[in-house]
């Protein structure tokens, strides 16, 4: 492991889970266009098990279905897809709902090369976030087609961001389910 310090995202991961930890809260992750990468980030910080309680890692639209049970509907011809604030908003749900965490944050995207259009670029990300202290909600962000590492780490810092802004928010542990 590197040192945290060394690496802006190494340092966010080692402040969630230094907050996570120190307020007794948990994570779920649902991730697509990055593939694990936000769990793999906490992961890589000595303490993490106690934060990190399970990601999925739902790349195919099959996976989103199977694994969290994301309405097929949404994949239809018709729906909105998988990069969408409704898939955004269902997966993160079903993290939560099936995980016996505190919070889920889920990523959805396009991180290129290909894939984009004229209504999903490259570099578009749509986040949600559940948690049991507040209305699920999400947001969308537009990172530079920097490529698809660049877009990926950006997709991470965030998620990262949302879920320490969001803990910042929560009531202590035995007032958050009240």
């Amino acid at each position: 492991m590197t040192d945290p310090h060394d690496n802006p995202l190494s340092a966010l991961a080692l402040e969630v889970v230094e907050t996570f930890s120190a307020r007794g809260f948990t994570i779920a992750t649902a991730e697509s266009c990055t593939g694990g990468l936000i769990a793999g980030m906490i992961t890589d910080i000595p303490g993490s098990s106690a934060v990190l309680d399970r990601g999925y890692v739902t790349y195919s639209n099959d996976a989103k279905i199977e694994m969290l049970g994301v309405d097929e509907a949404l994949f239809e011809s018709d729906g909105p897809g998988a990069v969408s604030e409704e898939a955004a908003e269902q997966m993160a749900k079903a993290a939560l709902q099936k995980s016996s965490t505190d919070i889920a944050i889920s990523v959805t995207g396009i991180a290129g090369p290909g894939g984009g259009s004229e209504d999903k670029p490259v570099g578009l990300v749509w986040f949600g976030c559940a948690c049991d202290w507040a209305p699920v909600f999400t947001i969308s962000r537009y990172f530079d087609d920097n490529g698809r590492d660049a877009i990926r780490a950006e997709t991470v810092m965030t998620a990262l961001m949302i879920l320490i802004e969001t803990l910042k928010e929560a009531p202590d542990k035995d007032q958050a389910a009240d």
